[in-house]
């Protein structure tokens, strides 16, 4: 085939009298030979060879047509850039002479023999072939046909190389299915066999079996007369039932009668009761009245917690006698709603022990804003008294309002959460229910000796989680 690619219209055809003349061309000899027709790998390595000098040559020495494609990568410039490079070695005989001095410069002692019109035996002959293109020595087309020929004659070989390896593959899958048949008809002869010991196996159950049928529907009929003798029975039986029914519900409904004049009684008794209670309670009532007017107290305006967050003292106070009796052994979370519902309750919180053992996830100021929060609905449904108790040597920042009924304190420096909540619960009075919650063993003994209800985080924290 041409050096260039089909669809360039511009490249000289075999016999066309447009042909550059031939660098080795006979003196004296008519009109240049037209161009020979190159092998496809032959053309390919011109233009692979051309391509890798040409961003070497003077800038003034790269035709126009090739001057943008000289700045392509490597790999795409033989790509892309072949046509172009084809036509040019094939109209500019100087171009083509410029490049075939570098080509042999590079080529060294296979592009001397080539000039000289040889070629080595052991030569690849498609490197000999694309220097005698561009080189153009003397019997140079020779050199390109015995190439041509090279390359059909490997490409002939690798075809028939090919063809006796599928014919090989054919006859190897050929014996190899005659070995699967004959396997298969063994196993097919086998499988037979045991087919036919299989059926003589299934006749003689087939016999056995249909003389099993014929003594079970012996049996059966047998059953059903001995099923016709209980069914009498059971009609017998379900009569005398029937009748023991009936006497039974004449006796239930005596025995409902007997009831109902024993709930009569019992109303009246629960009524003489509630008389007697209500009386206590009105006289109890009465005597509060009385000891509150005969004390002569005024409503207060602080409580003691206040006290305590006022003043965050020390206190050598000691333990109330009494108060002792207050605490409880118990860190049920059912308990919580049991002991807010007390009259006067007191909910003291160590803030962080619940925050980080409900939401630890979260930032110190996520933690905060989400139990204050909390709190303040218990205390709004509740009406009791909460009191939260955080760690820290000075306030916050970043503190939500403070809902109504919460009261928010801080430890001062030196001064951890847990003695703070001890302190709260002995300026409480006895008698008054106060609740710890916290996780902390330290703080729950602690609160239990002065007579208040410890219980775990995980109350508050179901119990915030319900509301």
């Amino acid at each position: 085939m041409p050096l260039t690619e089909p669809y360039d219209d511009h490249l000289p055809e075999e016999g066309s009298s447009a042909a550059a003349p031939e660098a080795g061309a006979e003196p004296g000899a008519g009109a240049p030979e037209p161009e020979p027709i190159l092998p496809e790998p032959v053309r390919q390595r011109i233009v692979a060879l051309t391509a890798a000098v040409l961003p070497g040559l003077p800038a003034d020495e790269v035709p126009v047509p090739l001057r943008r494609v000289a700045k392509f990568a490597p790999n795409r410039r033989a790509r892309l850039g072949a046509p172009v490079i084809a036509a040019q070695l094939t109209a500019d005989p100087l171009f083509r002479q410029r490049v075939t001095a570098r080509v042999l410069a590079d080529a060294g002692d296979l592009g001397a023999a080539v000039v000289e019109g040889t070629a080595p035996a052991a030569a690849d002959p498609v490197e000999v072939a694309a220097l005698a293109y561009l080189a153009r020595p003397r019997g140079w087309r020779e050199l390109i046909e015995a190439s041509g020929a090279a390359v059909r004659a490997e490409a002939d070989s690798a075809v028939v190389a090919e063809l006796v390896r599928e014919a090989e593959q054919r006859a190897s899958r050929a014996e190899h299915d005659r070995a699967v048949a004959r396997v298969e008809a063994d196993k097919l002869r086998d499988e037979l066999a045991r087919v036919r010991e299989e059926l003589g196996q299934l006749r003689e159950e087939s016999r056995q079996l249909q003389r099993t049928l014929r003594e079970t529907q012996a049996r059966e009929r047998r059953a059903n007369e001995l099923l016709a003798t209980e069914r009498g029975r059971a009609a017998r039986a379900a009569a005398d039932s029937d009748a023991e029914l009936r006497r039974a519900r004449a006796r239930l409904a005596e025995a409902e009668a007997v009831a109902g004049v024993a709930r009569a009684s019992a109303k009246e008794a629960r009524s003489v009761d509630d008389a007697r209670l209500w009386l206590l309670l009105e006289t109890i009532g009465q005597a509060a009245v009385g000891l509150r007017r005969e004390l002569a107290l005024d409503p207060v305006e602080k409580l003691p917690a206040d006290f305590v967050a006022d003043a965050f003292a020390d206190s050598s106070a000691t333990t109330p006698a009494g108060t002792a009796a207050r605490a409880r052994d118990t860190d049920d979370p059912a308990r919580l709603d049991q002991l807010l519902a007390l009259p006067r309750a007191h909910l003291v919180v160590d803030g962080y022990n619940v925050t980080k053992r409900g939401f630890g996830e979260m930032s110190l100021e996520q933690q905060r804003k989400r139990l204050i929060t909390g709190l303040g609905g218990i205390a709004a449904q509740t009406g009791d008294e909460v009191t939260v108790v955080f760690d820290g040597a000075e306030r916050m920042h970043g503190l939500p309002p403070t809902p109504r009924g919460v009261r928010v304190l801080f430890s001062r420096k030196g001064e951890t959460a847990d003695e703070l909540i001890r302190r709260l619960v002995r300026a409480e009075p006895a008698g008054r229910p106060v609740v710890v919650v916290s996780s902390d063993r330290e703080v729950a003994d602690g609160v239990r000796r002065h007579g208040a209800y410890p219980l775990g985080a995980d109350s508050l924290l179901r119990r915030l989680a319900r509301s």
